[in-house]
């Protein structure tokens, strides 16, 4: 099967090499952050042969017995590979499983031969006593599963664009349940319930008291099944009470906050269009992956295809490099504000279909009601494109992979 270069990922990379600054890469477990660190450290090697590279991670044999070591036994030995003539590009896989790896980092960072760069899968990573040790020190690059651009390069199915996005929508971009959807989607869903528990044994249980996990899990499914949809812990907890499944707003909302560490959702703020100003009320929450959805809940597409394409928008504006809020404007919504690279505001709204005039007049409103000129656009699955009063139209698949 074809590999695919994150070539977002590696020209950052690239453009950070040799500077002052600690490249940490971070976003859920089994991205891809592995794979493109040895894409980066390939990239090395072909510029100059002779480079000195030096890969840890704790997975591979020949660097298991580092597990045991406390950080000083770590950094001596690295210490001791490092060729003291020249840089040495250090690379820390999933650096975070490394008791007290702060200070490893910050010893590793004033080494005058050392560029070093990490992996790592939850937030703590650039927060509390981190954040504190290597204040700017560090450069976070983050990272998400496929896009469904990545992900129909490296399938490589012979079909159409939309059968393609029909088996994105249900797999999602996890590289290896992409792989395994080539054999048969069912493994790809067992791949991926593999990888949240996975991510909730490590990244979550461990690290958090989780009183009930079941009521843990009621919380994780209704996330999932509100992707979109503007929420907050106590509409949570009163909706999940209702059913018989009683909570309190004070777990669900540390539940959430686990769930975001973890890189398993994204929560986005509102923003006040017209007053200029951020909101702390009802944010929404989209998941990592929509892969997740059918895996975790066994749900047909049909039920709630408008969510899923807002959650694949939503995360292929953030692979852009973009901020992204929902936006309020009077008693409408407005799905994304959007902020570039450049400083330059975008408002998008997504709909599955705008066929029936009525559902256009829906998406069409609150666009109407922005007082400012800034770029507004409508991605929908219909073919139809064009420019409806100053509303650029475009079909959503032909924005994925552009």
């Amino acid at each position: 099967m074809k590999t695919v270069i994150r070539k977002y990922h590696l020209k950052v990379l690239s453009d950070l090499r040799d500077t002052d600054l600690i490249k940490v890469v971070t976003g859920v477990r089994r991205s891809g952050k592995s794979t493109l660190m040895l894409q980066f450290q390939e990239l090395l090697k072909n510029e100059n042969p002779d480079v000195s590279v030096l890969p840890i991670n704790l997975d591979v044999p020949e660097y298991r017995f580092l597990a045991e070591k406390n950080w000083l036994e770590i950094y001596e030995f690295i210490k001791q590979a490092v060729n003291p003539n020249k840089i040495n590009y250090v690379f820390l896989d999933e650096v975070q499983n490394i008791p007290q790896f702060e200070k490893l980092l910050d010893g590793l960072f004033v080494h005058p031969k050392i560029d070093l760069y990490v992996t790592g899968s939850n937030a703590y990573l650039l927060s509390s006593e981190l954040a504190t040790l290597l204040t700017g020190r560090a450069f976070e690059i983050k990272m998400l599963p496929f896009s469904f651009a990545e992900f129909f390069e490296y399938t490589e199915k012979q079909w159409n664009r939309d059968r393609a996005f029909e088996e994105y929508m249900k797999i999602g971009g996890f590289p290896e349940a992409d792989r395994l959807s080539i054999v048969n989607n069912v493994y790809s869903f067992e791949y991926l319930q593999t990888v949240y528990k996975n991510i909730y044994e490590n990244d979550i249980r461990k690290r958090y008291d989780i009183y009930s996990e079941q009521s843990y899990q009621e919380v994780v499914h209704f996330l999932i099944d509100s992707a979109g949809s503007s929420i907050s812990a106590g509409g949570i907890a009163k909706a999940l009470t209702n059913n018989g499944k009683k909570i309190d707003n004070k777990s669900v909302s540390k539940y959430i906050d686990t769930l975001v560490e973890a890189y398993l959702f994204y929560k986005v703020n509102r923003y006040d269009i017209k007053g200029k100003q951020h909101l702390t009320t009802q944010g929404k929450y989209y998941l990592v992956d929509v892969g997740f959805r059918n895996a975790l809940l066994g749900k047909e597409l049909t039920s709630d295809s408008g969510h899923i394409l807002e959650n694949i928008i939503y995360l292929e504006l953030l692979r852009r490099g973009n901020q992204v809020w929902i936006g309020k404007i009077g008693n409408t919504e407005v799905d994304f504000v959007v902020r570039d690279k450049e400083g330059y505001t975008k408002y998008i709204q997504a709909a599955w279909s705008v066929k029936d005039a009525a559902t256009l007049a829906r998406e069409l409103a609150p666009f109407d009601k922005i007082p400012d000129h800034n770029e507004r656009i409508l991605i929908t699955m219909d073919y139809e494109t064009g420019s409806r009063n100053g509303v650029k139209q475009i079909n959503a698949i032909d924005w994925l992979l552009d």
